[in-house]
């Protein structure tokens, strides 16, 4: 078993969706492994990460404004307003959704499905620098084995 780690930087201009898939499946391709966990930790708490469909944009749309509706941003709600009226709503967002993915590695690359891609969600207005940490633990040498061989 070996590990391998890199931190990433995200910019992000505003609440959304970003994608950040090509990124990270081209770094673990370039890693010497063939089978094992990446673990994607983003290092705020008000922004997260998730998997979701890439094909078609209005998913993303989708997403965001639910959780527009489901966390509104309205000072008289909340009473850690220090940064802006979104910054509550952002840490409530970040709470609901995930501050980590763990993806299984198989012959080189993360195990995707076809219409899957993972995002950084943005839950602030202005912009970030945001930093993911992937974290690769594996074999070099296809030492995975299923359990069904």
């Amino acid at each position: 078993m070996q590990q391998w780690v890199t931190t990433q930087t995200v910019d992000t201009t505003g609440k959304r969706l970003y994608e950040i898939t090509e990124q990270v499946v081209d770094w673990v391709k370039a890693q010497p492994v063939s089978d094992g966990l990446l673990t994607l930790y983003i290092r705020h708490t008000s922004a997260s990460l998730t998997i979701q469909e890439n094909d078609d944009p209005e998913v993303q749309d989708d997403l965001n404004a639910f959780f527009n509706r489901l966390v509104p941003e309205d000072d008289d709600l909340y009473t850690h307003t220090y940064e802006g009226v979104d910054d509550m709503p952002a840490h409530i967002r970040s709470a609901l959704t995930q501050t980590h993915l763990s993806i299984p590695v198989l012959d080189g690359a993360p195990c995707l499905g076809q219409w899957q891609g993972i995002y950084l969600f943005e839950h602030r207005a202005a912009p970030h620098a945001r930093s993911v940490i992937l974290h690769l633990l594996g074999d070099t040498d296809g030492g995975l084995r299923s359990a069904d061989s």
